[in-house]
């Protein structure tokens, strides 16, 4: 089991960043898949970005909205997840969540497979 605290949102001014972090903390954190959902008010969640890491290699996933703008990370050293986000756009204002799931047969981009969440950290980009 895993424990997600999710950290490093607020307000921004589109086409500025902010960098998001999510402390992990339980057992076997590398062997995590990780990754960002984001919800904005009345809308479904949306899938932002993830990774696996295995052997010291990383795969990234990222939504076709996002990609070339936003970046995920981490650390495993300290057991942190993180999201870097670039460029931002006044439709990117939504409750973001670090998840964590176990490394399996893919599916990375839905939001269901995730079974750890963190609390969520709020990114307003203001026009």
């Amino acid at each position: 089991q895993v424990h997600l605290v999710d950290s490093g949102g607020g307000l921004v001014q589109a086409g500025g960043s902010v960098r998001l972090s999510c402390a992990a903390s339980g057992r076997a954190f590398s062997s995590y898949a990780m990754g960002w959902v984001r919800q904005a008010p009345g809308k479904e969640r949306e899938f932002v970005a993830a990774m696996t890491w295995r052997s010291g290699t990383s795969t990234y996933y990222a939504a076709d909205s996002v990609k070339g703008r936003f970046t995920i990370s981490r650390d495993n050293t300290d057991n942190t997840l993180y999201l870097q986000m670039n460029s931002l756009k006044p439709e990117g204002s939504a409750g973001y969540y670090c998840a964590a799931r176990i490394v399996g047969v893919g599916f990375y981009e839905r939001p269901d497979t995730y079974r750890y969440w963190g609390q969520g950290t709020q990114v307003t980009v203001s026009s």
